[in-house]
């Protein structure tokens, strides 16, 4: 791996908000991951393995299956209830279990456990920039629940997901943070993420996609 290879880690803000976005250098994510032991040994197809990887003495990652699926569901809700949101999920466990261990999965999900009670998640997907030309990691919800917070648990799942970044060549990963979650904000600038204020983040909801048509 190269040292003079760039990747963008953005913070991309949704729900209307202004975008968040910042850069690290390639040399700084691989040192990063180096020092948390996680960028050698890390499976391309990791996702696809039930195998879990021990990241400090009480906190394991496990790729979920579909017998996590009611956890996941659960800590959707407690997230959407921590971002003020509760009101917009509608997701359950059958549609949830379809988009990502059906035919054609739409996401990815690591599960943390602390002696072996979930603790948190993170589910992320691929993107790409034609920019690279180079595929990327987008983090569409990292969430820890509160008994488990300042325990190194969100920095054990993001880490994670960065070395699976660097194994898979991809060229930059995003996730998104509330303006108000100053909490969320200054875990990220810790690990060297700075605000970019220059995009807007659009969305078409389902009915206005049908109306589209």
């Amino acid at each position: 791996m190269e040292a003079s290879r760039a990747v963008k880690i953005r913070a991309v803000t949704e729900l209307g908000l202004a975008a968040a976005k910042g850069v690290l250098d390639y040399g700084s994510v691989c040192d990063f991951v180096k020092r948390h032991r996680l960028l050698n040994g890390v499976p391309s197809d990791a996702h696809r393995s039930r195998a879990h990887w021990s990241l400090t003495l009480s906190v394991t990652l496990d790729p979920a299956i579909p017998a996590d699926v009611p956890t996941i569901l659960a800590m959707i809700g407690e997230l959407a209830e921590f971002e003020r949101l509760a009101h917009e999920v509608v997701a359950t466990e059958a549609s949830l279990t379809a988009a990502l261990f059906g035919p054609r999965p739409g996401a990815e999900t690591l599960i943390a456990r602390v002696n072996g009670e979930a603790a948190g998640f993170a589910l992320f997907f691929h993107n790409f920039s034609t920019f690279l030309a180079r595929s990327g990691l987008c983090i569409e919800d990292l969430y820890v629940r509160p008994a488990f917070r300042g325990q190194g648990v969100g920095r054990s799942l993001l880490t994670h997901i960065a070395g699976l970044a660097a194994a898979r060549g991809c060229g930059r990963m995003e996730w998104s943070v509330l303006n108000w979650n100053r909490r969320a904000i200054g875990f990220y600038e810790s690990l060297g993420a700075k605000p970019v204020n220059d995009w807007t983040v659009y969305r078409l909801d389902r009915a206005a996609i049908e109306a589209l048509q």
